[in-house]
């Protein structure tokens, strides 16, 4: 088991996995907003057992006025074949480390109000519910 950035040539593999929360989005979609969102420094972490991806993260350490300097996980998803396992707890575990060494004061995510299950996972792991996010279309 390894915790490790993934690279692009490894796009397709992250798609596997991105695309069970991420259901709505094409695999040329899911491609062009990565290599947009390089320019925002995102990286994609992933728990791979030899050069199978088992749990994905995409991040970017990021400052605004609320969260100061912090670590905003986009996504987080375990292929559905390895949940239960243990897999997500270790990925954040990884990325508190990582967040210490990018000096970060916080570790920020968003989850569907509807995710219940994802909340209470979050909540097992150290993270408090502190805001609402709202959308308006355009």
């Amino acid at each position: 088991m390894q915790i490790r950035e993934l690279d692009l040539k490894e796009l397709l593999s992250v798609y596997d996995v991105v695309s069970q929360l991420r259901t709505e989005l094409t695999y040329d979609e899911f491609e062009d907003l990565i290599y947009e969102m390089r320019s925002i420094e995102y990286k994609m972490i992933g728990v791979m057992d030899d050069e199978i991806l088992i749990t994905y993260a995409g991040v970017a350490i990021q400052t605004n006025l609320y969260h100061k300097r912090h670590l905003f996980v986009f996504d987080l998803v375990t292929d559905k074949k390895y949940r239960g396992s243990g897999y997500g707890k270790m990925i954040l575990e990884y990325l508190h480390d990582y967040a210490k060494m990018g000096m970060c004061e916080n570790i920020v995510l968003s989850s569907g109000f509807k995710r219940e299950g994802a909340h209470k996972f979050y909540e097992q792991n150290g993270f408090e519910k502190k805001s609402f996010v709202f959308l308006k279309r355009v």
